[in-house]
C-alpha cells in the first residue's frame, strides 16, 4: 500500500485492536474514556473511545492488500501481499512462545512476479490463504497457500529472500501452492463462501467465478464488470455484493445469472463496499474522496412462490468526520460501530444510530426498536393520566356497548359512565326523538314520523307557510318581547329538546321543576327567564341560594336580574355587558345577553358553546325566523360520513368486530342508504362475472347465494356452472364436489358427522357453504370441509402441494378483543 490511501482492520477476536496499514503496520488498542482521562500518547477517536500506539511494523515494504489471521494463535498474526506477487506472513505481537512462531517471516513466492490484489483466509480451514494476483499469459492468477506446508526448494538465491537491500538473512520459502486457479486472467478481489470449505468466490477481470476445490476443472461463472470488492453477507450466505466504478451489484448465488439488485449509481467511483457484521443486511459504501458513507438496509418481505421481486431498500447516509475517508472497518461485535481512516491518518469512532421505528398500538401501548432492543414506554404507578384519554375512554366505551341501546336510548349516557351533562343532554335529545317518531307513526303513519331523525330544521321547514312574529308580555315586568308564534312545527321541536311534554300544552313549568329537583338552578332560571318569566327565574334562583348544595352568590345574581331595565344607555345595562364575562356559569352568562342584546341579534346566547346545545336550539325555535334558522344538513355532511368511517375503523383496530357489525346493522335501520353495497364477490375464472348475481344489467341488483343452493338445504337448487358463461364451478378439494353444491347435500360423510364438527346454527346463508379458497396456491373448497381440514393438518388438502394455507394469513389466529378475558 505504498503510495496509496491508509487501509483499516479490526482484529478478528480481540475486539480492542485494529491495524492501519500503509506504508508500515501501525497496532492500536482502543479505550474507553468515560470516566478517565485522556491519556498521554494517546489519540482521541471519539467523546467516549481513545487509542494507543501499541506496536509498528515496517519490514515489509511495497505492501498491496492485508489479511488478518482469523484464529485465536498465533496472536496478530497477519498475511501480506506485496507489489511481486508474493505473500508474507507476518506479527505485530510479542508471543515468542506460541507454537506458530515458526509461520512469522514466511513467505510464499508464486512462479512469475506480479502484484498481488487480494488475500482471504478460509473461514473453516484457518491454514488455507488465497490470494489473487495481475494477469500472466503463462501462470494462474488465483493461488491457494497452505501456510503449514513445508516444501522449500533445495537451492534458494539469496536475492530472492532478502526483504530488503540491508538485510542477509534468510528465510523459509513456499514456491508450491495448494491450488492453482484461473489461468491467463487477472484476480481482482476474493472471499470465501462460508458454506462450503471448499468453494472460493473470485472477481476475475470479466466475470465472477465459482470454484470448487473438489473439481479445480470446472467453475460456475457470470460475465460482468462488477468483480471489485466481493464480499459474502455473514447473515445470508447466498447474498453477495460487488461494485464496479459507482455501482453495487447483489447476487444471490441461488441464482447467479444476474444480480437480483443493482443500486443506486454513485457520482465518484467506489473504494469499498462491507457488509456489517451485526446487523442484517446493513450494507456500507464508501466512494473516492468522499467524507460520507453510504447505508443500504435489505429488507426482506415474503413473496408468492414465482414472483421475482426485488428486495426494499432503505438507503441513508451517515458523515463519521468532516475530511474525506480512506477508508473504514465495522467493529466484529459492537453493533453497527466502525473505525474510519483518513488520508493523513487521523482516525475516528463511530456508531451508526438505527432509526427508532414506533408503534401505537390502538389499546394505546407504545413501543419501539432500536437496533437489537425492543422497548415499551410504561405508565407510573401513580399517573392516571391514560384513564383520562379521550381513546381510553372511547374504548372502555365501545367495550360496555355505548350507543348501541336502540330501545332504550337515555341508558347510553349510563353506559359511557354518566359523568358528561352534555352526553346525558344528548341522548335524552335522542330520547325524546325516538319516542315522538313512533308515536306520530301511530297515530298518522307515514306522515311525520320520518322528520323527527332529520333534525330540527327539517321538521321547522316542514311548515306550511311562513311563521310570523308577535310581541308577548313579560311575567313580572311591564315589557313586551317579539318571539315566534309557535306553530306544530316548533312546538314538536321544543318537545324534542324536552322543554314541553307531548301535546298541545306549550307550559315549561314541569320542565323547570324537573331542573330544579336535580339541583341545575342555573340552567332553570335561564330557560325561565327564555320564556319571558323574569319573576320566576329570580325565584328559582334564590332557592338554589338558601339550598344546602346551592350558591350564595345566586343572591346577588337574582338581585341583579331585578334591577332589570330595558333602557339603552342605562347603567345596568352597561355594567351587565361588562362584567357578565367573569360569570364561571355559562347559564348565568347567557341570561344577561339576553337581557343586553338587541332584538333578534342574540349571538351571545346561541354561540355559549358550554350552553347545551338542545337548549340552545330550544331558544332559537322561541326567538328565530325560518331564515335565521338555517344549519347544514348534519347527515349529508362530508365531516359527519368522514367521523363514521373512522369510528367503524377504529373499532376494527380494537378488534371489536362484534360491536363494529352491530352498530353497522343498527345504522343500516335508522338510514336505509347507509347499507354498503357489495364489495368482494366470487367471480367466474372463464368470463369473470359474478356467480351469486344475476346476469341483469343493473349492478349488486341480483340474486343471493341463498338462490344457488347455497343456504344448506337440500330442496334449493343447486348451480354448479357459471350463470352467466354456463362453465363448471371448481370442485371443493376435500368432497370433489362442484362449488355451489350445499354442503349437507355432498356424499362422503355422515350428516352426523357434519351437523357435530361444522354446523352450529341455522342461518340462511351457513357459513359452512361459502367459497374459499388460497390466495397463494389457489386451492380451495367449502369453507366448513376447509376449516375441518386445517384443524389437524397444516399444509393444503391437494396431493403434492406443500402450501401452509393457514399460516399465510396473519390474522387467521385472532380473536374479537371482547371475548379475551383481562
Amino acid at each position: 500500500m505504498s503510495g496509496t490511501k491508509p487501509d483499516i482492520l479490526w482484529a478478528p477476536h480481540q475486539v480492542d485492536r485494529f491495524v492501519v496499514c500503509d506504508s508500515e503496520l501501525s497496532l492500536y488498542h482502543v479505550e474507553s474514556t468515560v470516566n478517565s482521562e485522556l491519556k498521554a500518547g494517546s489519540l482521541r477517536l471519539s467523546e467516549d473511545s481513545a487509542a494507543t500506539l501499541l506496536s509498528i511494523n515496517s519490514e515489509t515494504p511495497y505492501m498491496k492488500c492485508v489479511a488478518w489471521y482469523l484464529n485465536y494463535d498465533p496472536e496478530c498474526l497477519l498475511a501480506v501481499g506485496q507489489a511481486n506477487g508474493r505473500v508474507v506472513l507476518t506479527s505485530l505481537g510479542q508471543d515468542h512462545n506460541s507454537k506458530f512462531k515458526d509461520l512469522i517471516g514466511k513467505e510464499f513466492v508464486p512462479k512469475h512476479a506480479r502484484q498481488c490484489n487480494t488475500l482471504a483466509w478460509n473461514p473453516l480451514d484457518s491454514n488455507w490463504l488465497a490470494a489473487g494476483l495481475d494477469k500472466h499469459r503463462a501462470d494462474f492468477s488465483v493461488l491457494i497457500w497452505d501456510i503449514c506446508s513445508k516444501y522449500t526448494p533445495d537451492i534458494v538465491p539469496l536475492e530472492k529472500v532478502r526483504l530488503s537491500a540491508g538485510e542477509t538473512e534468510t528465510t523459509l520459502l513456499v514456491t508450491k501452492p495448494l491450488y492453482e486457479l484461473g489461468q491467463n486472467d487477472a484476480c481482482l478481489s476474493l472471499c470465501w463462501l462460508p458454506r462450503d470449505q471448499k468453494l472460493l468466490l473470485a472477481g476475475m477481470h470479466r466475470n465472477l467465478a465459482i470454484f470448487d476445490l473438489r473439481n479445480t476443472s470446472q467453475k460456475m461463472f457470470v460475465n460482468t464488470k462488477a468483480v471489485q470488492g466481493v464480499t459474502v453477507d455473514p447473515y445470508f450466505h447466498d447474498r453477495v455484493a460487488s461494485f464496479y466504478e459507482g455501482q453495487v451489484a447483489i447476487w444471490d448465488l441461488r441464482k447467479f445469472e444476474k444480480p437480483v439488485l443493482t443500486l443506486t449509481e454513485q457520482p465518484k467511483p467506489l473504494t469499498k463496499v462491507a457488509w456489517c457484521p451485526t446487523r442484517t443486511g446493513l450494507l456500507a459504501t464508501l466512494t473516492r474522496d468522499s467524507n460520507i458513507i453510504r447505508l443500504y438496509d435489505m429488507q426482506h418481505t415474503p413473496t408468492p412462490i414465482g414472483d421475482e421481486t426485488e428486495p426494499t431498500i432503505i438507503e441513508r447516509s451517515v458523515q463519521p468526520c468532516d475530511n474525506y475517508i480512506a477508508s473504514f472497518a465495522w467493529h466484529p461485535t459492537s453493533q453497527n460501530r466502525m473505525i474510519v481512516v483518513t488520508p493523513n491518518r487521523t482516525m475516528s469512532d463511530f456508531t451508526v444510530f438505527e432509526r427508532i421505528s414506533l408503534a401505537w398500538s390502538p389499546i394505546t401501548s407504545l413501543m419501539w426498536a432500536c437496533g437489537r432492543h425492543l422497548y415499551e414506554c410504561a405508565e407510573e404507578e401513580n399517573d392516571n393520566s391514560l384513564e383520562k384519554d379521550i381513546a381510553t375512554k372511547m374504548r372502555l366505551r365501545a367495550l360496555s356497548r355505548y350507543g348501541l341501546d336502540t330501545e332504550q336510548v337515555w341508558r347510553n349516557h349510563i353506559l359511557a359512565g354518566n359523568e358528561d351533562p352534555q352526553l346525558k343532554s344528548l341522548w335524552y335529545t335522542l330520547h325524546f326523538m325516538k319516542q315522538y317518531t313512533e308515536d306520530m307513526d301511530q297515530k298518522s303513519p307515514g306522515n311525520k314520523g320520518s322528520l323527527v331523525y332529520a333534525g330540527i330544521k327539517s321538521i321547522v321547514k316542514s311548515s306550511l307557510g311562513v311563521v310570523e312574529s308577535s310581541r308577548h308580555n313579560w311575567s313580572g315586568l311591564d315589557k313586551q318581547t317579539d318571539t315566534q308564534n309557535l306553530n306544530e312545527e316548533r312546538i314538536l321541536a321544543l318537545q324534542l329538546c324536552g322543554w314541553i311534554k307531548k301535546g298541545m300544552d306549550v307550559d315549561v313549568g314541569p320542565f323547570l321543576n324537573s331542573l330544579v329537583q336535580e339541583g341545575e338552578w342555573e340552567r332553570a332560571a335561564a330557560v325561565a327567564l327564555f320564556n319571558l318569566d323574569i319573576r320566576r327565574a329570580i325565584q328559582i334562583l334564590n332557592e338554589g341560594a338558601s339550598s344546602g348544595k346551592g350558591d350564595l352568590n345566586l343572591n346577588v345574581v337574582a338581585m341583579a336580574l331585578s334591577g332589570y331595565t330595558d333602557e339603552k344607555n342605562s347603567l345596568w345595562r352597561e355594567m351587565c355587558s361588562t362584567l357578565r364575562l367573569q360569570l364561571n356559569n355559562p347559564y348565568l352568562c347567557v341570561m344577561f345577553a339576553f337581557l343586553t342584546s338587541e332584538a333578534g341579534s342574540y349571538d351571545g346566547v346561541l354561540y355559549e358553546n358550554k350552553v347545551a346545545v338542545r337548549d340552545r336550539v330550544a331558544f332559537a325555535c322561541k326567538f328565530l325566523s325560518d331564515s335565521q334558522g338555517s344549519p347544514l344538513d348534519v347527515l349529508k355532511d362530508e365531516r359527519v360520513q368522514y367521523w363514521i368511517e373512522n369510528y367503524r375503523n377504529l373499532l376494527d383496530a380494537w378488534r371489536f368486530w362484534h360491536k363494529r357489525a352491530e352498530f353497522d346493522i343498527h345504522r343500516s335501520k335508522l338510514d336505509p342508504s347507509s347499507k354498503p353495497l357489495a364489495q368482494v364477490f366470487v367471480s367466474c375464472n372463464f368470463c369473470g362475472k359474478s356467480i351469486s348475481y344475476s346476469c341483469s344489467t343493473v349492478p349488486h341488483q341480483g340474486r343471493g347465494f341463498s338462490q344457488y343452493g347455497v343456504s344448506g338445504s337440500p330442496t334449493k337448487s343447486k348451480v354448479t356452472s357459471c350463470p352467466g358463461c354456463r362453465k363448471p364451478l371448481p370442485r371443493c378439494a376435500l368432497c370433489l364436489i362442484n362449488m355451489g353444491t350445499p354442503v349437507s347435500s355432498c356424499p362422503g360423510g355422515s350428516k352426523s358427522d357434519e351437523k357435530v364438527d361444522l354446523s352450529k346454527d341455522k342461518k340462511l346463508a351457513q357459513f359452512n357453504n361459502w367459497f374459499t379458497w388460497c390466495h397463494n396456491c389457489r386451492h380451495g373448497g367449502h369453507a366448513g370441509h376447509m376449516l375441518s381440514w386445517f384443524r389437524d393438518h397444516a399444509e393444503c388438502p391437494v396431493s403434492a402441494c406443500t402450501c401452509k394455507c393457514m399460516q399465510l394469513d396473519t390474522t387467521g389466529n385472532l380473536v374479537p378483543a371482547e371475548t379475551v378475558q383481562p
